[in-house]
């Protein structure tokens, strides 16, 4: 019985964030909160409706939110209906909580490939990575960029007009006489050497420039992308969803080592930028498919400092239906979006009690994160519904539901915190001293490391706005045996954990919204 009685208090203590735990803290900015107790709001934030919604939100009516199909426009109609019930507007107009989010998915190509005259073989040789339509091209001369690297303090593009001109790159990064990396003086890997992200990356860096055209060199990688490239040909099967890009010009071929020194014989030991003359042939022939998709949004609008925002974010989507399993995506990110809700809610009981936000407020769902962060990119880099410069700071909610397994000390009621600190001293203080002053939580800062393998700060909605340097906060449970499986159902969720963290995402965007100054961001990237 006396363990009975303990595991109750305990559960007690666990499910009161807010309303029985205080601390002294002296530099929490709380001028709202000297006069409204925000604890009465966050009280709003129940285990009970986050139970409610997420039994519906990841129940197999929705046939696991696939982006573009039926069960996520189930989903993005669900979210908008409870903004609606909610009183709360969209910043789109009236009755329009949709921004609309292009993506097509494309056929894997095969492209023909000839340098004087010599012939190299798709899956082989090379493979097509982008092609937004077919391309026929004849070439006289590429233009060797080296690592095709375009960064603030080193470009392989510096002098170098390629607008228009098929560029060729190898895989890496050069180091400097310490073994640490040029761009960050870091010996650890970057976003131009870490295996996708350096494809984007440099592919990034190519459009820039206004290359018609990338070719780029890593053996590595080929010999893990061009067996899938191969199979999917095979079955005739769509690739990866992707943005349509408003600059369809770019195409972009990953060739191996025999491609590569055929292009250019000294492509391994020479990294200096150069024209290099070769009679070039490129034949493909692309397919297409246009998908619709939706970030939902609405908005508190901020009493003394509208123009001010900050984005609290998780993302919609999961992984649909497989092999005829549907795929709930109950913690992954059902936990995130419905948590949003209650948050939305809880800001929207204090503004009718004529307590709203000093800066606005953003509740951005983003779709396509399992197919690539598609539509937080696409509200970061296409279409940002506010200026970039006028985001404060970005809270994104990614699986809080569950507890990780490989977590095998520290307390139960936990939250892994990342990117806290990474642009902002103040950000970081705030998060802890909120936290102290209401919630108790043990923070867990283990994948904020630098040198944490699985680079969660990369894998998720915050990433896009962390890139712009815009202060961000990713709240994260961790993964376990259902992550990503058709057994993330919404009875494995600990409903009283998913009330604490909720109410401390909600407890520091008070902060935020109401603080006399916006977090300073004192770590700025390039």
């Amino acid at each position: 019985m006396k363990k009975i009685v303990l595991i109750f208090f305990a559960t007690l203590l666990i499910t009161n964030c807010g309303t029985s735990s205080k601390s002294n803290t002296t530099s929490i900015q709380m001028n709202e909160a000297k006069v409204v107790d925000p604890t009465k709001y966050a009280s709003t934030i129940t285990a009970g409706e986050l139970r409610e919604m997420l039994y519906k939100y990841a129940s197999n009516e929705f046939e696991g939110r696939d982006t573009g199909a039926k069960g996520q426009k189930m989903a993005v109609d669900y979210l908008k209906a409870h903004y609606v019930s909610l009183g709360i507007p969209s910043p789109l107009g009236k009755d329009d909580y949709f921004q609309e989010v292009p993506l097509e998915k494309q056929s894997i190509s095969k492209a023909k490939v000839f340098v004087n005259d010599e012939s190299f073989q798709s899956f082989e040789d090379q493979i097509v990575l982008r092609s937004s339509g077919n391309v026929d091209m004849i070439a006289n001369d590429v233009v060797y960029v080296g690592y095709g690297i375009h960064a603030e303090n080193y470009s392989d593009y510096e002098g170098l007009d390629v607008r228009g001109k098929i560029v060729l790159a190898r895989a890496g990064e050069p180091k400097d006489a310490d073994g640490n990396y040029i761009t960050t003086g870091s010996a650890e890997d970057t976003k131009w050497t870490n295996g996708r992200q350096s494809l984007s990356s440099k592919r990034d860096a190519a459009l820039e420039n206004g290359a018609k055209m990338l070719i780029y060199l890593d053996n590595e990688l080929f010999s893990r992308y061009a067996p899938y490239f191969k199979r999917q040909f095979m079955l005739d099967a769509m690739g990866r969803l992707s943005l349509k890009s408003n600059n369809d010009d770019l195409t972009m071929l990953m060739i191996n080592e025999k491609l590569g020194k055929t292009l250019h014989s000294s492509i391994l030991e020479d990294e200096k930028p150069k024209e290099i003359k070769t009679n070039l042939k490129v034949a493909i022939e692309n397919k297409s498919e246009q998908i619709s998709s939706e970030n939902v949004v609405a908005f508190i609008e901020g009493s003394d400092k509208p123009n001010e925002i900050l984005v609290i974010s998780a993302h919609l989507d999961h992984e649909g239906i497989k092999n005829g399993e549907i795929y709930n995506g109950a913690d992954d990110d059902g936990s995130g979006t419905v948590a949003i809700l209650e948050i939305a809610e809880a800001f929207r009981e204090a503004e009718k009690a004529g307590h709203g936000p000093k800066r606005s407020i953003l509740f951005l769902h983003v779709t396509g994160e399992e197919k690539g962060l598609l539509g937080s990119r696409y509200y970061t880099d296409n279409d940002p519904i506010f200026p970039l410069e006028d985001t404060v700071a970005n809270l994104n909610i990614d699986m809080i539901g569950r507890t990780d397994p490989k977590r095998k000390e520290g307390d139960r009621n936990y939250v892994y915190l990342i990117g806290s600190d990474k642009l902002s001293t103040d950000l970081h203080n705030i998060s802890e001293e909120v936290n102290k002053k209401y919630c108790n939580i043990e923070l867990d800062y283990t994948f904020n490391d630098d040198n944490d393998p699985n680079r969660f700060y990369y894998r998720s909605d915050h990433y896009n706005f962390a890139k712009n340097n815009i202060p961000v906060i990713f709240y994260f449970n961790g993964t376990h045996d259902d992550y990503h499986r058709p057994s993330d159902t919404p009875d494995k969720i600990e409903y009283d954990l998913l009330e604490n963290r909720a109410r401390l995402v909600f407890y520091t965007a008070w902060e935020i919204a109401n603080r006399a100054n916006k977090p300073v961001v004192d770590k700025a990237t390039e």
